[in-house]
């Protein structure tokens, strides 16, 4: 029997080409999304259940999410018109053009929302937008899980199951912290809830995820990716933890606040790390198609 040969590419060039996105812009960007997106569930929660307090927290939070996101996306594409080319069309086999009107729509909702709130003319108006966030927030925080599921990068097409769940998990962790850093220990009661059960989310489908990718799942364990990813498991977990204990405690809930901030930043960034590791190297690009191959024939 003829041995298996071993993997090369020509000349051990890339398959793909890697992400261009670049760095602090797009991570960052995934992280305000999901600040924004959950931040605007939480106002609408925290105005029904008449908590004005982590209310307008929550409030400022979602809009200013949306107006840097927006911004830093606008950098990332080079010139700011660019982003408003993106709304000359409405195409919905584009998770690109679908996402830029949800951020859209979701960032002037919460501006309105937030300026009802704050300048207390057409409060009605504005209760109305922070109602409509209730739609856009949670598209808003997993629309980006679809935009990076849906390339060509093995990493991340491979992991398309999971990265909506993780990529909720993470926004939920990170609004309920500036939540918990943004609203007087004594009102953040269903921030903190929301940053313990967010972190739970994103710690099980990461779990998950690698665990399904298997020989995929490597880059990120390995390399800077690696770093980053066990970085954000243990702020996340831990930072979940102190969420649960923490109570009305200011130290507690600062520290709780602050890890998990670190830890969804540290997420996004290892996620764009791993993307561009993946692609890089070939051999998650061919391996896998040969396996489909093998297993087909």
């Amino acid at each position: 029997m003829v041995a298996e040969a071993e993997f090369r590419s020509y000349y051990g060039r890339p398959v793909i080409k890697p992400p261009i996105w670049h760095e602090p812009h797009m991570p960052t960007y995934l992280y305000l999304g999901g600040v924004s997106g959950v931040s605007s569930s939480m106002a609408v929660m925290a105005r029904l259940t008449g908590r004005t307090r982590l209310d307008r927290t929550a409030r400022v939070a979602a809009a200013a999410g949306a107006a840097l996101g927006a911004g830093l996306l606008s950098a990332e594409l080079g010139r700011p018109e660019r982003f408003l080319n993106m709304f000359r069309v409405f195409k919905l086999t584009s998770p690109m053009s679908v996402g830029s009107w949800i951020l859209a729509a979701h960032g002037g909702l919460s501006a309105a929302a937030l300026a009802g709130d704050l300048t207390g003319i057409l409060p009605a108006a504005g209760d109305a937008a922070l109602l409509a966030t209730a739609v856009t927030g949670p598209l808003t925080a997993t629309y980006t899980a679809v935009l990076v599921a849906d390339t060509a990068v093995p990493a991340w097409h491979e992991a398309y199951r999971e990265l909506p769940f993780l990529f909720a998990g993470s926004a939920m962790a990170a609004a309920g912290a500036a939540g918990m850093l943004g609203t007087p220990p004594a009102h953040a009661g269903p921030a903190r809830a929301v940053a313990a059960l967010g972190a739970g989310v994103e710690t099980v489908a990461g779990h998950l995820m690698e665990r399904r990718l298997g020989f995929l799942g490597e880059p990120y364990q390995v390399g800077r990716a690696g770093r980053l990813m066990r970085a954000a498991r243990v702020l996340t977990a831990g930072g979940g933890l102190l969420a649960v204990v923490a109570g009305r405690s200011r130290a507690l809930n600062a520290v709780s606040g602050l890890a998990l901030t670190a830890g969804s930043l540290c997420t996004r960034f290892g996620i764009l790390a791993a993307g561009r590791a993946s692609a890089a190297d070939p051999k998650y690009t061919v391996v896998p198609q040969r396996r489909r191959l093998d297993e087909a024939s």
